[in-house]
């Protein structure tokens, strides 16, 4: 059967789109490249299963991550405060693994029907059994920590997913809360996405051995790099094209999650025009609040915060040395306010 012309020009921007962004992380990724392809290599050994079923679950949800980004922190991190270990290598798998289940739990509490182009796992095998297959990862990625030469990285990414769950439970408890304050947005999202990057830099600092001072800088950098990347997801989530994000879209919306973008809205709004704006909010109609978040500049602070917060990310390193890796940190930062998907 011939391919639909239209179909196929279709497919055409968000294909390049992604090439770029790959070609992108290549290079961003180059000084660590091998020892990335070893946490890629130990990451798909540690998904695995002797049991036909849990294996195919597993080897469907490899690629969910995609961008490695929290392994690649730890390893740059690494590298830049000294020299990758294996201790390293082990908690990047870990910090790929625990990443991997937060996604499959995310899916199911969206509700979403599509991850990286694909069926979400929750699609193919419902709630129950993904939800026990994430916390199957999680439970393994802790044993995988366990291997390291001290229990600083099990401590610290314990931790980490302890403040990740919280973010969670609070962002579920806030549905349909437009009272939410930026203040309390963003303590929601330090928990349920900066965390894990914080974490991750952190670490990657203090197995190299860096000083608490530079390892105080790197978490401070992970966390404002997840902050931002969190806003940016918000932005997607609403101006975002389906087939170049490659997952389901407007489940925040729907989901009633006040993110920053609507945050700004209903603070920045007329008080007479407030009630239709909380009207689409409620009714989880993403079409008729575009414009009205357009109207007050929404989008346009939303990314302005991102910027700051990349800005800062940045700057903060300023406590390191000279150092050769110094300004790809910074292209890495810059990464998470380019990124289409």
């Amino acid at each position: 059967m011939s391919k639909d012309p239209d179909s196929s020009a279709a497919q055409a921007g968000p294909d390049a789109a992604q090439r770029a962004q790959k070609a992108i992380l290549q290079r961003l990724y180059a000084p660590v490249a091998t020892e990335l392809a070893e946490v890629e290599r130990q990451y798909r050994a540690e998904l695995s299963s002797d049991d036909p079923y849990i294996a195919n679950l597993l080897e469907y949800i490899e690629d969910y991550s995609g961008k490695k980004l929290r392994p690649a922190l730890l390893l740059l991190a690494g590298k830049a405060c000294g020299r990758v270990t294996p201790d390293h290598l082990t908690l990047g798998v870990v910090a790929e693994m625990l990443h991997t289940a937060t996604l499959v739990h995310d899916d199911i509490l969206d509700e979403a029907l599509l991850r990286r182009k694909r069926a979400s796992i929750n699609a193919l095998a419902g709630n129950e059994v993904s939800v026990l297959l994430g916390d199957h990862i999680f439970s393994h990625a802790f044993e995988v920590s366990l291997r390291c030469t001290t229990p600083l990285g099990a401590r610290e990414f314990s931790r980490a997913m302890a403040k990740t769950c919280f973010g969670e439970i609070m962002q579920v408890h806030n549905r349909n809360n437009f009272e939410l304050t930026e203040d309390q947005y963003f303590r929601i999202i330090e928990g349920k996405t900066a965390e894990l990057y914080a974490t991750s830099a952190m670490l990657g600092a203090a197995y190299a051995g860096a000083n608490e001072a530079v390892a105080q800088a790197f978490y401070d950098y992970g966390m404002n790099l997840g902050r931002a990347f969190q806003i940016m997801d918000d932005l997607l989530d609403l101006l975002g094209e389906e087939a170049l994000v490659g997952k389901t879209l407007g489940s925040d919306v729907e989901k009633g999650k006040p993110t920053l973008p609507l945050i700004h809205h209903l603070h920045a709004i007329a008080p007479a025009q407030r009630k239709a704006s909380l009207e689409a909010a409620r009714a989880g109609r993403r079409a008729d609040l575009l414009p009205l978040l357009h109207g007050t500049g929404s989008f346009k602070y939303a990314a302005g915060v991102a910027n700051r917060l990349v800005a800062s990310a940045k700057s903060g390193l300023d406590v390191m040395a000279v150092n050769p890796l110094r300004d790809l940190l910074d292209e890495v930062a810059d990464f998470v306010l380019a990124r289409e998907a």
